[in-house]
């Protein structure tokens, strides 16, 4: 009798963890037809839809896709562990954007914010909101990219961040490092929030070649950039040397002094080469770092987790090769104790990169 009546008691039990398991698993078909784990998601599908259609030229991985990741971490970096360096990620540069882009490192920030503002205005959104889940969505445009974190809730901003949060290409790979510990990334974490860079493109570096790519892929997140980076540097893509930049190995394609740095230097190096031709680990530690970055200065026990709402991008076709011409023979090594992965190279001609779209 005793068993029976614990056998009884285990299969109560047994059930109503069923019961809360699939209370907490259930999700909520929104009045748009999407699902959903929480119905104040809901509001955020047209918003996706809105962002798409009026900000990414129907879902294009070009230069409003690298813009609104760019903006995304030039707001949320006005922070400080120790306090006194800003909000974080509360849409301050949205918001104030009259300060803040009179910085001399949110250089052609102006005109992310011009194009962002009136799409901004015909949400509900807080500033914050709007500009984290706008870099979200617009790197799910990209091949390759992790599906980004998104958390609902931020309040609005109180005032700008300060200057001098933001570092800059010319910076010293110590004052980099110094200035993201000072918000909280160990090294590791400023080589994954790099990635960002597969899809970037310089617009103020030398202003008379806007939308100037790092890489020879700038509409693909792979690890292309981390690879290209080693390689060694023969010429400038426009105006002759500038400040903020060093030999570039491809005709088109910019090559920042920072990212060159950072490849070199024994306390980010082996962070650096261990990305080359690792899609997932990249991806990974990207998607990390930015779900990090992106609350920095909010209380993440107030917000809600709509990350589902965010699409999915298209898989990476990969694998990374050396542009037509290239070969290991022409990686500047920095991280001898790492074997270097077997890639193979292009056939053809050394490429020259074009342009990003839009730019």
């Amino acid at each position: 009798m005793a068993f029976a009546r614990l056998s009884a008691i285990v299969a109560v039990a047994l059930g109503a963890s069923q019961l809360v398991g699939a209370a907490l698993t259930k999700r909520v078909t929104c009045a748009t037809g999407q699902t959903t784990a929480n119905a104040a998601c809901c509001a955020l599908f047209p918003v996706v839809n809105l962002l798409q259609q009026n900000l990414f030229d129907g879902g294009v991985c070009g230069e409003e896709a690298h813009s609104a990741l760019r903006i995304a971490f030039h707001d949320a970096i006005g922070f400080s562990i120790h306090g006194g360096k800003g909000g974080g990620a509360d849409g301050s540069i949205l918001v104030f954007n009259q300060t803040e882009t009179a910085f001399h490192a949110n250089g052609g920030i102006d005109d992310i914010t011009a194009r962002q503002f009136p799409v901004f205005q015909q949400t509900t959104l807080s500033a914050g909101d709007f500009l984290h889940l706008a870099a979200a969505v617009g790197i799910s445009n990209c091949p390759g990219s992790a599906r980004l974190q998104f958390l609902l809730g931020r309040p609005p901003p109180v005032a700008p961040a300060p200057d001098l949060t933001v570092p800059e290409p010319t910076d010293s790979v110590t004052k980099i490092l110094a200035r993201f510990a000072d918000a909280g990334f160990s090294p590791s974490e400023v080589v994954a929030l790099l990635s960002s860079h597969s899809i970037a493109a310089a617009d103020v570096v030398d202003p008379t070649i806007p939308g100037t790519p790092f890489d020879s892929t700038p509409g693909t997140f792979d690890t292309q950039v981390f690879l290209e980076v080693l390689l060694k540097g023969t010429s400038f893509p426009g105006n002759g040397s500038q400040s903020g930049e060093v030999l570039s190995p491809l005709a088109g394609e910019m090559r920042l002094q920072s990212d060159f740095a950072i490849s070199q230097d024994s306390r980010t190096a082996c962070l650096w080469q261990a990305n080359i031709n690792s899609q997932a680990r990249m991806t990974a530690n990207f998607k990390a770092a930015m779900a990090k970055l992106q609350v920095l200065g909010q209380n993440t026990r107030e917000l809600i987790d709509c990350s589902d709402v965010v699409p999915v991008a298209a898989p990476f076709a990969g694998p990374i090769k050396f542009p037509a011409s290239f070969s290991q023979a022409d990686v500047q090594i920095a991280c001898p104790e790492l074997p270097f992965p077997s890639i193979a190279t292009v056939a053809g001609p050394a490429p020259t990169v074009a342009p990003v779209p839009g730019s």
